[in-house]
């Protein structure tokens, strides 16, 4: 047997943002998700639960709130303070940097929509992939939030040419969610 037993799907992607209020905002209003809940502080002052469950510092307190992305994305986004957190976020290159990319129906209107927000950075221009090689059509722009979050915006035509090697698929929306 391989893999986890009884696996079902991926319940969320999680992001520790340095301010859990400007981020909340930035995703409900700028990207349109939806607030689900906030809890908070999350914290042990007298043992060392943080560490042994979350493996962060003893001392270390977190805000969380738990947002819906679209239709099927879940998004957990964390405020820590600890003694010993770093502040700088990664880039894509070092190890456990990351992005998160939203598939859009038009590149070109989702990045004038980003370039009007405060504080977003589009990170050069949208870019089309012409190799014939296996996503040949993808168009795709990344972004920074305004705290440094790195981000993507794509659109991957129906009938990519990886599509002819494997049975399996990406999932792709057909329709906008907002």
């Amino acid at each position: 047997m391989t893999g986890i037993p009884g696996a079902l799907a991926v319940h969320h992607v999680a992001f520790t943002v340095p301010d859990l209020d400007q981020a909340v905002e930035f995703f409900t209003e700028v990207l349109d998700a939806r607030l689900l809940y906030r809890i908070g502080p999350v914290e042990d002052k007298e043992g060392d639960w943080m560490t042994r469950q979350l493996g962060v510092d003893r001392d270390a307190s977190a805000h969380i709130a738990m947002l819906r992305l679209g239709p099927v994305t879940n998004l957990e986004l964390f405020e820590y303070t600890a003694p010993d957190q770093r502040r700088d976020p990664p880039r894509n290159s070092d190890v456990g940097g990351h992005h998160l990319a939203l598939a859009v129906a038009d590149v070109d209107a989702a990045v004038a929509h980003l370039r009007r927000q405060p504080g977003v950075e589009v990170l050069g221009e949208p870019q089309t992939v012409t190799d014939g090689g296996p996503i040949h059509g993808d168009r795709w722009v990344y972004f920074r939030t305004p705290w440094g979050l790195q981000m993507e915006v794509l659109n991957m035509p129906i009938g990519m040419p990886y599509e002819r090697d494997t049975d399996a698929r990406l999932y792709s929306p057909l329709t906008a969610w907002s």
